[in-house]
């Protein structure tokens, strides 16, 4: 006599509303669209203006973090390094407020997040070497991080100037992007000329 074939289990059923909120959860932590300042900009020459603002605050700073690294640098290239740069930086100071000048604005700055960033990461270094090879290798690699983001808001900011059809900034600009690119190129041959070694000793 022929066996009954057995029924399959029924699968329980799950209401399609709950499987689809598993398969598909609601996302109630979804980002937000950053809201825009009261001043924020709405074209390219906005955004250079606030651009040109934020670098004029980072040199400014500058001229104040340099004599505290010259200071604490033990080798006299490195020195005589900072303190031309020093000199250069000044003097960028001046031609930054003479490219407000040459587009009509009046020379104002904007606190640079990441220049504040950068002159503490510096600070820190030198608390946390001690002085001779070992500290000057810090400050080279934290003057060098200053140098490469002047190095890239810089050609940015020519960029922008030159697409503004701003002959007279771009010229100012590009005059001080070729300083900071050789202070760069200074800083790698003195690290790899026999500072890094010496912190290695």
């Amino acid at each position: 006599m022929a066996k009954a074939k057995q029924a399959a289990p029924k699968k329980s059923a799950r209401p399609a509303g709950r499987a689809a909120a598993k398969k598909s959860p609601a996302k109630k932590t979804a980002a937000k669209k950053a809201a825009p300042k009261k001043d924020a900009a709405t074209e390219l020459r906005e955004l250079f203006e606030h651009g040109l603002k934020d670098i004029y605050w980072a040199e400014k700073a500058l001229t104040k973090a340099l004599p505290k690294m010259h200071k604490n640098a033990t080798s006299p290239d490195l020195q005589n390094a900072i303190a031309t740069h020093l000199e250069e930086t000044r003097e960028h100071v001046s031609l930054v407020e003479a490219v407000f000048e040459s587009i009509g604005k009046k020379a104002q700055t904007e606190k640079c997040d990441a220049m504040q960033g950068l002159v503490e990461e510096a600070d820190s270094i030198i608390k946390e070497t001690s002085p001779g090879p070992v500290r000057d290798a810090g400050i080279i690699g934290a003057a060098q991080k200053v140098e490469h983001y002047e190095i890239a808001t810089y050609g940015t900011l020519a960029t922008y100037a030159k697409a503004l059809g701003e002959n007279t900034a771009l010229d100012h600009l590009l005059t001080i992007l070729e300083q900071e690119k050789n202070c760069d190129a200074l800083l790698t041959e003195l690290a790899k000329g026999g500072i890094n070694m010496d912190a290695m000793e």
